[in-house]
This record gives structure tokens, C-alpha cells and sequence, in this order.
């Protein structure tokens, strides 16, 4: 596998990290919904690496358009670190490891999918999604928890949370994250 040696990184490319007020940041207010984790936007393909050793606890479709008309197929991986963390890497065009395989920290576990499929998005979406049209649709969506990650819930989907209300154990990832 490749390896990447820079401490809670997951991708081999520096890329803008969303703060505070930034498009794709931690718990951004979409007016319907908020935002559960930060988009790190690098090229469809790009490798992302595990950035803590742990258990592949779940694999499953992130996003798809029989959710939503604008998204493409995309997949989640959860990995389950030693520390007791729980990363939620989203928005993948593929996954490498297996449910219930181990992972070591830079271990490659998958590569950057595009979520959004541009020739689905028209003025009737929403305005964050209109404005990536014209920009690179391609992420890592990365979700940070304390406990097991909300996958299946009424008020989630795909990485979106519609309730006023942080779900319980959800984590601002800026924390685990090298700068």
C-alpha cells in the first residue's frame, strides 16, 4: 500500500482546509441543513490515506442520485482507530480494505470521488451547489465522531445533518487534523 508521513493528514496533496464561514467547513449552516464534516477538495482519484491505525468497521454508499438528482455514486469507509475515534472518510469513488480488516495509519484506503455530477445542477439547487458547478466537485468529505457515526437516520444524508442540533458524539475534525 502507499504510505503518506504527514501526522493526520489523508491526502498526498496540501489543500485548502475549510474554517469557520468557509464553503464545505465544519458544521456550515446550508439554510435546510448543516455540514457534519469539512470537504478537503483535491482531484477524483487522488489517494486518501488512513490517518490513525484501526478496524474497517463499515463500508457503504455515501451519496447516489436515487438520493439526490446531483449526485453521482460516491461510498464512505469508517474506520474505527485505536484511540477510540471513529473516521468517517465520504464521498469516495472507491474503497480498498474490507469490512473488518485492519488499517494502519498511512495505509491508502481509497481515492477521492466526485460527488456532484455538474450536468444535473440547474438554479433550482441549492445555492452552495450552484456555486460548485464551476469549480472542482471532487472531495474528501472527512467526518470526525466520539462514538459510532450516524449512517442511517432520518436526519442525515450525505454528510448533511437536517436538524438544528449537532448529532451526539460528532467532532470538529480541525482538531484532529495537521495543519
Amino acid at each position: 500500500m502507499e504510505k503518506r508521513d504527514e501526522k493526520n493528514w489523508p491526502l498526498p496533496v496540501s489543500v485548502h482546509i475549510p474554517d469557520d464561514g468557509d464553503a464545505g467547513c465544519f458544521w456550515e449552516d446550508r439554510e435546510d441543513r448543516h455540514h457534519c464534516g469539512i470537504d478537503l477538495y483535491a482531484e477524483k482519484g487522488t489517494p486518501i490515506f488512513a490517518i490513525e491505525e484501526g478496524e474497517v468497521v463499515e463500508i457503504g454508499i455515501m451519496t447516489s442520485p436515487s438520493m439526490i438528482g446531483y449526485w453521482n455514486k460516491t461510498y464512505h469507509l469508517i474506520v474505527r482507530g485505536n484511540s477510540g475515534i471513529y473516521y468517517k472518510y465520504g464521498e469516495m469513488g472507491m474503497t480498498i480494505p474490507e469490512k473488518g480488516s485492519r488499517v494502519k495509519k498511512y495505509d491508502r484506503i481509497g481515492e477521492v470521488g466526485q460527488v456532484l455530477n455538474t450536468e444535473m445542477i440547474d438554479n433550482t439547487s441549492p445555492k452552495y451547489i450552484q456555486a460548485l458547478k464551476e469549480k472542482n466537485p471532487a472531495m474528501l468529505h472527512l467526518e470526525i465522531w466520539g462514538k459510532y457515526p450516524v449512517t442511517d437516520h432520518k436526519l442525515y444524508l450525505g454528510g448533511n445533518w437536517f436538524g438544528s442540533k449537532k448529532p451526539p458524539g460528532l467532532l470538529d475534525p480541525l482538531h484532529y487534523l495537521h495543519k
